[in-house]
C-alpha cells in the first residue's frame, strides 16, 4: 500500500543522524519533549512539502529550487553555524538556555527552514520516487504517498523526542551544559562542512 511505502520513505529520510537530529535532541534535553517534537515536526513538514513537489512532478518548482542550490546551501550552512555558536555561547551561564525562545513555533520554524534550505532533500525524493515509478501516478496515489512520507517522518521525531526525553530528568546541570556544548560543536561542524561544500 502506498501509505506504508510513504511511511518507510519518511522514516528512511528522517532517521539518519544529521544536524536536524542533533538540534531536535538538544531541544528535547533543554526544553522538554514537546519542543523536541515540534522541532522534528518542522522537518517532517519540509519533507512532506518536498515529497509533494517530487510526487506531482512540479518540474518548474523543482528546477527553480535546484537552480538556487548554491544560495540555499549557503543560507543553510550559515544558519547551522549560527545555531552552533549560539548553543556554545548559551552555556556560559547555567540558566542561559531559559533566555532562548520558549515557544514551539520557534522550534518548528528553525528545523523547517534548515530542512527546506537543503537542496539534497528534493534530489533524494526525486530519486526515490523515480525508482518507485511514482512520478506520473494518479493524484490519489501521489497524495497517499506524500501523507505516508509526512507520517513516517513525524513518527520518527515523536519516537526520538520520547526516548531522549526519558533521559532528561536524569541529567545534572553540568551534564546538560556539556551536552549543549557538544551539540553546538556538532552543529557548527555541520555548518562549516556545508559551507565548504558550497565553496568547493
Amino acid at each position: 500500500m502506498l501509505v506504508w511505502k510513504g511511511i518507510l520513505i519518511g522514516l528512511s529520510i528522517a532517521a539518519p543522524v544529521g544536524p536536524i537530529g542533533v538540534l531536535c535532541m538538544k531541544r528535547t534535553i533543554n526544553q522538554g519533549r514537546l519542543y523536541g517534537f515540534f522541532a522534528g515536526l518542522g522537518a517532517a513538514t519540509a519533507d512532506g512539502l518536498y515529497g509533494l513537489i517530487a510526487a506531482f512532478g512540479f518540474d518548474l518548482i523543482t528546477s527553480g529550487l535546484l537552480a538556487q542550490r548554491f544560495w540555499m546551501s549557503l543560507i543553510g550552512g550559515l544558519f547551522l553555524c549560527y545555531l552552533g555558536v549560539q548553543s556554545i555561547r548559551s552555556n556560559a551561564a547555567p540558566n542561559a538556555e531559559a533566555g532562548m525562545s520558549r515557544n514551539t513555533a520557534a522550534a518548528y520554524l528553525t528545523t523547517f527552514l534548515l530542512t527546506i534550505t537543503n537542496p539534497m532533500t528534493i534530489l533524494s525524493f526525486l530519486g526515490i520516487f523515480a525508482g518507485l515509478q511514482v512520478t506520473g501516478a494518479t493524484t490519489a496515489d501521489s497524495v497517499l504517498l506524500v501523507v505516508g512520507v509526512f507520517t513516517g517522518s513525524m513518527l520518527w521525531w515523536l519516537f526520538l523526542s520520547i526516548v531522549i526525553g526519558a533521559f532528561r530528568t536524569t541529567l545534572s546541570g553540568g551534564a546538560m551544559m556539556w551536552i549543549n556544548r557538544l551539540s553546538g560543536l556538532v552543529l557548527l561542524g555541520f555548518g562549516i562542512f556545508s559551507l565548504w561544500q558550497v565553496i568547493k
